[in-house]
């Protein structure tokens, strides 16, 4: 996925949904860094970065404390109104508003809600910047608790609160989607499975799946390669990992190098171009696709060269070649005489910049940092590299066009443009929008379902000969 430079699980009881204090560090020093990052996310800056700058020991249960809070922020907001109309300093808006967003369902809540109400206080007196304030935390938060109920149904009818996504988004999102508009942004509130892919160069998947019961990580078969973990593990507890048996990939990101490189002959020594490459998991793909002869060259761009490393990384995991270039893919005069005498290309794969509306349940802070402005101008963006690389594509070649988006703006409408300007290609069959969640029904069992996915849009195009 290229993004523009850029489980909580409900308990039955209480005492199996939380412990009056974490194991590890105390939790109001969680309490305090967990609000210090969402002051941080709510001022621009991503969570990614923010977590980046938090003490080492303090960091896992920061950020699972933070992504529930993200994830409940709209009604933590409308809470914090109701508490206060005035608004108060932002370090103790935030701490407010990072309590009451884990607090205020009691059976999604990772720690009893007076636990995190008394822990909050307890953070509020320990930082010299909210000491002066810690009675008016402790009043706040004090009369959630006896008013808790009185206070949700008083926010109940503010679509910010309900949904936990800004207005515009809702807006949109029912726009395009008038008839499950609810499912989606219920959705986005839920936690994404971690989904593995299987490298079809060293193994397959029901293999694999063996080897992972054995060691006590469960899972299902998705799609072709793909197996979803009953439970996230770290990749350090994955058999083989370190050695390129397997990489993490959502089951939705799966479908692409499948999409791009059917009917390709893996004998033949065919250009295939990876436009929007980091963190190189589709590239990896596609070149596991390749087959034993690796014969297919690949190029794959990245504009951003710390990015660009981590292409580097993940093809050197997995024992795989590719010629890796730091470079803006629009730019096409300035790398393609370097990737391959400027020969056009067998296929390539355009993983455009977008607003990621398609994996806000992995990166809950997208959806209060992206603006509605934004939307057009990726949308541009988009149409500027589809214009750009389209050229470089071979008669009888196939584009493929994706997003980790649902909006419209990026995906359907775009493509739908790109067809009216372009009377030499073709619309193939195509997944188009997958909205994030599980398959119908029963069909995450079967081989050929992805099951519990991430959203994303797919268009295959395919340039008819002249």
């Amino acid at each position: 996925m290229a993004t523009q430079s850029k489980k909580t699980t409900s308990s039955s009881s209480q005492t199996q949904n939380c412990a009056a204090e974490p194991q590890g560090p105390a939790l109001w020093k969680q309490l305090d860094a967990a609000a210090q990052c969402l002051q941080a996310v709510r001022g621009g800056q991503s969570a990614t970065a923010v977590l980046e700058q938090v003490e080492r020991s303090l960091r896992p249960g920061v950020q699972a404390l933070l992504f529930q809070a993200l994830r409940q922020l709209g009604r933590a907001q409308a809470l914090r109104k109701e508490l206060a109309a005035r608004n108060p300093p932002p370090r103790v808006d935030n701490l407010l508003c990072t309590a009451l967003a884990l607090a205020w369902q009691e059976d999604a809540a990772p720690y009893p809600p007076f636990t995190l109400v008394s822990q909050a206080v307890e953070a509020a007196k320990r930082n010299a910047t909210t000491r002066g304030q810690a009675g008016f935390v402790n009043a706040c938060l004090r009369r959630f608790l006896r008013e808790r109920d009185a206070l949700v149904a008083a926010t109940d009818k503010d679509p910010v609160a309900q949904w936990n996504h800004p207005l515009w988004w809702i807006r949109a999102v029912q726009k395009d989607y008038p008839d499950h508009w609810q499912q989606i942004l219920a959705a986005n509130n839920a936690h994404a499975p971690m989904t593995l892919r299987v490298n079809a160069l060293r193994g397959q998947a029901a293999e694999y799946l063996q080897t992972l019961e054995a060691s006590g990580l469960p899972g299902v078969r998705v799609g072709a390669s793909g197996i979803e973990l009953a439970q996230a593990a770290p990749v350090s507890q994955l058999p083989g990992f370190a050695e390129g048996a397997v990489s993490v990939q959502d089951a939705a990101a799966q479908l692409a190098a499948p999409l791009i490189t059917e009917g390709l002959d893996q004998a033949q020594p065919l250009q295939i171009l990876d436009a929007c490459a980091a963190p190189g998991g589709k590239t990896a793909h596609i070149l596991e696709l390749a087959g034993a002869q690796q014969k297919w060259q690949m190029t794959a761009l990245e504009m951003d060269g710390e990015r660009a490393r981590r292409i580097g990384e993940t093809l050197e995991r997995l024992k795989l070649k590719a010629q890796v270039l730091v470079t803006d893919a629009g730019d096409v005069d300035e790398w393609w005489p370097k990737a391959n005498g400027r020969a056009q290309f067998d296929a390539i794969l355009l993983d455009a910049p977008c607003s990621a509306a398609g994996i806000v349940r992995r990166h809950p802070d997208v959806r209060w940092l992206r603006r509605e402005s934004d939307l057009p101008q990726l949308a541009k963006l988009q149409e500027r590299l589809l214009a750009a690389l389209w050229p470089l594509l071979k008669p009888g070649g196939r584009l493929l066009y994706c997003t980790c988006s649902i909006f419209h703006v990026e995906g359907r409408n775009q493509i739908k443009a790109f067809l009216s300007r372009n009377t030499d290609a073709d619309l193939l069959t195509s997944p188009g929008h997958l909205m994030p969640g599980h398959s119908a029904g029963d069909d995450k069992l079967r081989e050929n379902a992805i099951g519990d996915h991430d959203g994303f849009y797919y268009a295959l195009l395919q340039k008819l000969a002249a």
